[in-house]
């Protein structure tokens, strides 16, 4: 099962379980989409696979199976302007 990310790990902006902005890879990194097409042009800085657009988990599963509330952000070189 998906973890369901809640933020992008290079900006940290939200990435609510409905996003339709939310891209990750098969490893569930998870970045927003203005930071998977213009920052990393639709690949995994992690892993090298591509970045999709995450599906989204509909309202009454995620009484059973919530997304997850930790926030996970990683020191990319190419994050450190995005950074506030």
């Amino acid at each position: 099962m998906l973890k369901l990310k809640p933020n992008c790990e290079c900006c940290d902006v939200d990435l609510p379980p409905g996003s339709r902005d939310a891209r990750s890879c098969s490893f569930e990194c998870t970045f927003c989409k203005d930071c998977a097409d213009n920052v990393f042009h639709g690949i995994c800085p992690n892993c090298g696979g591509e970045l999709l657009r995450r599906p989204i988990r509909p309202a009454q599963h995620l009484i059973k199976n919530p997304a997850s509330t930790e926030r996970f952000v990683k020191d990319h070189p190419e994050c450190t302007q995005l950074k506030t």
